[in-house]
């Protein structure tokens, strides 16, 4: 056990002790109070036990009352170190809008809890409010944004900086303090059902969204102001490379392709002020993350001197018990390998046992313990500072300006923009009439939300006829009604089929400890538990597709979706809007009437079969063999997206590491390219890949305007590399080279 004596006092004055003295240094705060507590209320720090939503009950007047298992929690450890999920809302949590804080009470049972917390804590310490923000705050009235793989199709930092900046406004007007939020996961097997968690495919586009929403969410400075929140970056690393896009599997990663691919992103995060990351679920050369020191404390901490916190993903830590033995050596393990807070777990109850065992040495508990701490003074918890901030507005418009700046057109033989002559229009398929599916997992229940055909008949001019009928659903080969939409389709001008997946969950779903989903019931074909074996889509959207081209009727396919699914066929015009958010239908309804621009520009590539992968287009530059029965290429290849316009780029020219060129928009409207500066690696140490990005920008011009655009190419990593400029990296294997030789 530990502590100090009372320190002497002036006579006559009550006596203040340093960590409660909000004008000295932080550092100097986490000293006096780490030596005040015992072994047990250190203990405490560490552990994030609970699931926020047993805290508290409904009362029969509306309000919210403590239930016995915050008492006993509290009373373990005389206060609680953090509480993760207070505000979380879904068919997982069992909270829902009856019984679940909303916009207008959340905050209050924050202050709740927390005034429980600290009455309990002897030294009145604060607990940390821990909430999932993954696309938006996961909770009862929380905006919903577009998914990270929608984020990542807008190829905009600056536009996800600000909407990450609503997000940790909307999480502190709410009682709420740190936020999770997915990021650092590097799409590079599509089956994966938490693709739609990633930005991409690519390692230099993950890290250029991972700093803006760190800066979007925590701001700048030691202190987090009322608005801006802590960042937990997850997960690190590798997670998005395992065997077989099976979730929690194994990762077969050599160090190079680590270094290369799945850890810029986190690099550049921490780079930009990351408070926290969470160790992922899987292993990393034969250890998991959570017991992986190499990973957590040789380059974290020692390489990249990382000194803020590493948490633990959900129950991983109790999983170290399949090679430790038992839980008090699993969560010794993880504690010694650099994870400073758990999740759920039953090992970090028992460190106070691991110490006396001598499985732990109190420094190192103690290091973890300071690193709590400090992000609680950073947060002013124990000064009653900042004065929280009143909730955000413009949730809505933000998140339908991140939705119709995804929208990825891949294919148009002139379908699209709907026409002036279109008088008839067919809204079919089992998305269209529905914004159910269109928020992806991870998802709060939601109040209201906008489907494609709703929108299109609240935005298309007067007089269109817009007829519907749904065909057959997401999943199964059902094909009743199948002939309704043919009808339908035959009788219109044009036919919108909108087809695609769903991350839903619902009340039937069953769950795993940690909230994935154990098996995938009505229409979730992915998230988190849900990994696909193939890409197709259900047969039935299959069969209803062909039935309606074979009308001979132009066709528009809109893909709803939170993975690249393979969809070839002869529709006129194809597009994707992945997982848009509620509001989505009116961001693809405005799209197709071209009221708006297909802006955005493929994060990943489609593969044509599942049995291409890996189908990525940064592999290592070696002469691979086609297939005997398919093309080894894509079937839209990443960075690929057209516009309504086009555009002309001239000769890129080459000045030390600036790129110039030259870019016109050659068509009758306005649009937006994104300029895509890739390398190839000529001269170097390694083996090098095909091609790398390593520069990118938007550029939104009017038609007949030509402008001059500059990219710094940085991180060459060679003596002589070859500099590409184009729309996509296929256009960039075959585009005209600059040499930039490094040895002159």
């Amino acid at each position: 056990m530990s502590g100090i004596s009372a320190q002497p006092h002036r006579a006559g004055l009550p006596y203040t002790p340093p960590y409660r003295d909000a004008t000295a240094p932080v550092d100097a705060r986490v000293r006096d109070l780490l030596a005040r507590m015992t072994l047990r209320e250190k203990v405490g720090q560490l552990n994030q036990r609970m699931y926020g939503w047993n805290a508290y009950r409904r009362t029969p007047g509306g309000g919210f009352e403590l239930t016995d298992a915050l008492y006993a929690e509290t009373d373990r450890f005389e206060g609680l170190g953090a509480l993760y999920g207070l505000q979380r809302a879904d068919a997982w949590s069992g909270v829902d809008h009856g019984s679940g804080p909303g916009a207008e009470d959340g905050a209050a049972l924050a202050e709740l809890v927390q005034r429980h917390v600290v009455e309990r804590s002897r030294l009145g310490v604060p607990a940390l409010f821990v909430e999932e923000v993954p696309h938006g705050l996961m909770a009862l009235d929380g905006t919903v944004l577009p998914v990270n793989l929608a984020v990542g199709a807008t190829w905009d930092p600056e536009l996800h900086e600000r909407a990450a900046a609503h997000a940790a406004a909307e999480l502190r007007a709410r009682g709420g303090h740190v936020a999770l939020v997915s990021a650092l996961d590097i799409a590079r097997d599509p089956r994966w059902g938490r693709t739609e968690e990633c930005f991409g495919e690519d390692p230099y586009l993950a890290a250029r969204l991972t700093e803006a929403l760190v800066r979007g969410m925590q701001g700048t400075g030691e202190f987090f102001a009322g608005d801006k929140a802590p960042v937990v970056l997850k997960h690190f690393a590798g997670q998005g490379a395992t065997v077989g896009g099976r979730n929690s599997a194994e990762s077969e990663l050599g160090l190079r392709e680590l270094h290369e691919i799945h850890l810029p992103a986190a690099r550049a995060g921490i780079r930009a002020g990351a408070a926290a990351v969470m160790a992922a679920y899987n292993e990393v050369d034969g250890m998991p993350c959570s017991g992986n020191r190499a990973l957590l404390t040789e380059l974290l901490r020692e390489g990249w001197e990382f000194d803020g916190l590493v948490m633990a993903d959900g129950l991983a830590v109790d999983r170290l018990a399949r090679i430790t033995g038992d839980k008090v050596s699993a969560g010794a393990l993880a504690l010694n390998s650099g994870v400073d807070l758990s999740l759920w777990d039953e090992g970090f109850t028992h460190l106070e046992e691991a110490v006396e065992r001598g499985l732990v040495k109190e420094p190192v508990l103690d290091a973890a313990v300071t690193r709590v701490l400090r992000l609680k003074f950073r947060l002013g918890l124990f000064d009653g500072r900042p004065a929280p901030a009143p909730a955000p507005t413009g949730g809505r418009e933000i998140s339908k300006e991140l939705a119709r700046a995804a929208i990825t057109l891949l294919r148009n033989d002139g379908t699209l923009p709907i026409g002036e002559k279109v008088s008839r229009i067919a809204v079919l398929g089992p998305q269209a009439a529905t914004a159910a599916h269109q928020s992806g997992d991870y998802t709060a229940p939601q109040r209201s939300g906008t489907g494609v055909l709703d929108a299109l008949r609240r935005l298309a001019p007067p007089g269109v006829d817009i007829r519907h009928a749904r065909g057959c659903a997401l999943t199964g080969g059902d094909l009743s009604g199948i002939p309704d939409a043919v009808a339908a389709a035959a009788a219109s001008d044009l036919a919108v089929l909108v087809l695609g997946g769903s991350s839903a969950r619902t009340s039937d779903t069953e769950f795993d400890a940690n909230g994935a989903a154990l098996h995938a019931v009505s229409e979730m074909t992915c998230g988190e538990g849900v990994d696909l074996a193939d890409l197709r889509l259900g047969a039935a959207q299959y069969a209803l597709m062909d039935a309606v081209v074979a009308t001979g009727t132009p066709t528009a396919v809109v893909l709803v979706q939170g993975r690249p699914h393979i969809v070839a066929g002869t529709a006129g015009a194809l597009l994707t809007a992945w997982y848009p958010g509620p509001w989505g239908g009116e961001a693809i309804a405005e799209v197709l009437l071209g009221h708006a621009e297909p802006a955005g520009r493929l994060p990943v590539s489609v593969p044509r079969s599942a049995a291409q992968l890996p189908v990525y287009y940064n592999h290592k530059d070696t002469e691979y063999g086609g297939y005997v029965d398919q093309s080894a290429e894509p079937l839209h290849s990443f960075g690929h997206g057209l516009s309504y316009t086009s555009f002309e780029y001239g000769t890129p020219r080459l000045s030390g590491g600036t790129v110039t060129v030259d870019v016109t928009n050659t068509g009758g409207r306005y649009g937006r390219t994104v300029v895509q500066v890739y390398l190839r690696r000529l001269i170097t140490s390694s083996w090098p890949r095909a091609l790398e990005l390593c520069a990118f920008e938007g550029v939104g011009l009017e038609p007949g305007e030509r402008r001059t655009v500059a990219l710094t190419v940085e991180d060459t990593r060679a003596d002589s590399v070859e500099i590409r400029v184009a729309e996509s990296a296929r256009a960039a294997s075959g585009a005209a080279p600059v040499v930039l030789d490094l040895r002159v």
